[in-house]
């Protein structure tokens, strides 16, 4: 950009962490190229941590670090918000916005919490706020949605959208493992935190769904209206009957246009081994979009760690840049349709059903019963003898029954479970895992 004006951007980072650093670094090492990109210099004018005095990888300028952020904030033209957690961060972009700064951030636990109130505070003050890195790290999927489908009617969003569970479920499916020794070894690899919960437990997913729905659907989506649950249940022999029924097991977290509202949940399911979603191994994100017209859409990626994280940001940066620039602004989330989120209960899927049951004539009747009254559809069932009990008496003996439903109603489903936990034919229900249509 030699003999040109150049105007200068002020960047502000809030944070420090892996992300942040990385972040830093990157605008300091790679000024002129991100420069040439964005039409402005970026100059980073300061870093707000907690300490400024705790260590700090070599990369770090120290001179930049600061821990009153107020001050840091005032003085910005684009504020990036790397800190975690709903407060100050929340405080801290309003104060931004207050500020005519825009904002950049990678806060999913803030976006789903507190998404609407931030997009229509942006909109108030004349500035933008971008998240792209708060879904899926460097899979561009924000941007498909914000930009690339507005002219199209997005009718699903479904995907991996967390590392850590997918190595987990990867690492059982391809070594017959159990979650605990996964899971410690995952810890050990420094893929799973010490306190795994909000990964395993589902939460970061329906964090990263409450985003995806409301930006896909145009409503108003929160975290506590995500169904979850997380990996904790899935056994050995739990993948071993998916691999057998043609299935693989993943942590999908699913968003669904339905006729009377939107449908959300996150949650083990099984995915047909010739669903794009199946190939997705190790800690990679991928997230399938369906639409109207466009179709289905895949976009595939590391969806974590440090490098990958922040150059979703910076991309955001860049973009924040330009607009400062030149004029103009990043598409506004308008919450125009305000669809209702369906209770758990009104949700439709297909479902896997495998239970321990007695092993005799007639008893297939009995069970295929109970689904009917209650307008379950069965589309397939397999039994498995290996199980059965040492001769004796026909009634004693068992067997292990899988059972795969048509599409159905939830409430209905779970009613079709009490009703066989209570029958006399039926041992035991192992597990009900919901079944992605290929």
């Amino acid at each position: 950009m030699e003999g040109e004006s150049v105007e200068d951007v002020r960047v502000a980072l809030l944070g420090c962490g892996t992300v942040g650093t990385q972040v830093a670094r990157l605008l300091t090492h790679s000024s002129e190229d991100l420069a040439a990109r964005a039409g402005a210099r970026l100059r980073l004018v300061g870093i707000a941590v907690r300490n400024v005095s705790s260590p700090r990888d070599p990369a770090i300028d120290r001179s930049l670090l600061t821990d009153d952020a107020d001050a840091l904030i005032a003085q910005a033209d684009i504020v990036i918000e790397l800190m975690g957690g709903v407060e100050p961060a929340r405080s801290y972009i309003l104060e931004a916005f207050a500020h005519g700064a825009s904002v950049v951030t990678g806060n999913k636990a803030l976006l789903a919490a507190h998404g609407p109130e931030l997009y229509e505070a942006a909109a108030r003050a004349d500035v933008d706020l971008y998240y792209e890195a708060a879904v899926a790290g460097a899979v561009p999927v924000v941007y498909g949605l914000r930009e690339s489908l507005t002219g199209d009617r997005v009718t699903a969003v479904l995907g991996i959208v967390n590392g850590t569970t997918n190595y987990i479920l990867d690492e059982m499916t391809e070594k017959g493992l159990d979650y605990d020794t996964v899971l410690a070894e995952a810890q050990r690899l420094g893929y799973a935190e010490a306190d795994p919960r909000a990964d395993v437990d589902g939460l970061d997913a329906a964090a990263k769904c409450a985003i995806l729905a409301s930006l896909a659907f145009h409503s108003r989506v929160s975290l506590e209206d995500v169904h979850v649950h997380g990996i904790r249940e899935v056994t050995a022999e739990v993948i071993a009957t998916a691999k057998s029924s043609g299935y693989v097991v993943k942590l999908i977290a699913s968003a669904r246009r339905r006729p009377t509202g939107i449908e959300v949940h996150v949650g083990p399911t099984l995915v047909p081994l010739g669903h794009p979603l199946a190939a997705v191994h190790g800690s990679f994100n991928a997230v399938v979009i369906e639409a109207e017209s466009a179709g289905r859409l895949m976009f595939y990626g590391r969806g974590a760690g440090g490098a990958p994280t922040a150059s979703a940001v910076l991309s955001d940066v860049v973009a924040a840049a330009g607009h400062k620039v030149h004029g103009g602004h990043a598409p506004r989330e308008l919450i125009y349709a305000d669809l209702p989120v369906l209770p758990p209960e009104e949700s439709l899927g297909s479902f896997q059903v495998e239970m321990v049951v007695q092993d005799y004539v007639g008893v297939l009747e009995k069970i295929s019963g109970v689904f009917a009254a209650h307008n379950v559809s069965i589309r397939a069932v397999a039994q498995r003898s290996d199980m059965r009990d040492e001769p004796g008496d026909a009634a004693d003996k068992l067997c292990r029954l899988t059972v795969t439903t048509h599409q159905a109603v939830q409430k209905d489903l779970e009613l079709t479970i009490e009703e066989l936990r209570d029958s006399s034919f039926v041992v035991d229900v192992l597990h009900v895992l919901r079944v992605e249509e290929s």
